[in-house]
């Protein structure tokens, strides 16, 4: 296993029996990851609801306050 085969990947810290522990990254690699990641799971919520009817706001409001 070698850190060129992995997209944004400086190095790979290994444990003595060669198993990775560790993955180096640019900062800025990981912040894109990060919103990637984010912007994943709002697409995921957002199709999750995507067949609802939408609330107006004093709809949503009596909603929050049933929980």
């Amino acid at each position: 296993m070698k850190a060129e085969d992995y997209p944004f990947v400086k190095e790979l810290i290994t444990d003595t029996e060669g198993t990775v522990r560790k993955v180096v990254i640019d900062f800025s690699d990981y912040q894109r990851l990060l919103e990637a990641m984010e912007d994943e799971g709002l697409l995921r919520a957002m199709m999750e609801v995507k067949d609802e009817t939408p609330l107006n706001l004093e709809q949503a409001i009596a909603e929050l306050e049933k929980e």
